[in-house]
């Protein structure tokens, strides 16, 4: 059987793209047998190591998106992404699995990498660069979450928040959570 031209560079581009997968795919599984620590790496020096690379994605560098002109969209954006990492940092496990610890890691340092306003996606990797999430716990979270807004705060000459009082500045729902038995059941009224 002799192929066309178009067929025979059909066949070349689905020979190059297995070949362009499989090289991802071997790559990104030689990547992982390289990410394991020794165990006997000190808490410092083991957050550190999980800000490089997890999965073959890359955790830490510079910021994705060009700058944001706009202020008005700028401070909307800023009030609403603290509101979710707040929110996300209330919701997080007072006793956190060392996976879930690793997922709130990677979470903030790809939310860094990904923030839509460049310019202050690049000022909060150096925070981060110098103040690493905490994710101990719940408690350690959110209290790690005040201070570097307040750091954010500081640098922008905006009032500082009382971080003793960050569950009630940001209320996560939590109570919501649990809706009794007899709030679904409709009353009654005696006839």
């Amino acid at each position: 059987m002799i192929l066309s031209g178009a067929s025979r560079r059909f066949l070349t581009l689905i020979l190059l793209a297995a070949a362009l997968v499989s090289i991802l795919f071997l790559g990104s599984y030689r990547g992982q047998a390289d990410a394991r620590q020794p165990a006997a790496l000190k808490p410092a020096q083991r957050q550190q190591s999980h800000a490089g690379n997890f999965k073959g994605v890359s955790l830490t560098g510079h910021a994705i998106a060009p700058k944001l002109g706009n202020a008005t969209a700028k401070a909307e954006l800023g009030r609403a992404a603290w509101k979710v990492l707040h929110t996300t940092f209330a919701r997080f496990p007072e006793k956190p699995t060392d996976d879930e610890k690793e997922a709130l890691r990677s979470f903030v340092h790809l939310f860094q990498r990904l923030y839509p306003c460049g310019e202050c996606a690049e000022h909060f990797g150096k925070v981060l660069a110098k103040y690493p999430p905490q994710v101990s716990s719940r408690s350690a979270a959110a209290m790690w979450g005040c201070f570097v807004h307040n750091v954010v705060n500081k640098r922008l000459g905006k009032e500082e928040y009382n971080c003793e009082n960050i569950g009630d500045a940001y209320d996560c729902g939590c109570a919501d959570d649990e809706v009794k038995d007899s709030d679904l059941k409709p009353s009654k009224e005696p006839k």
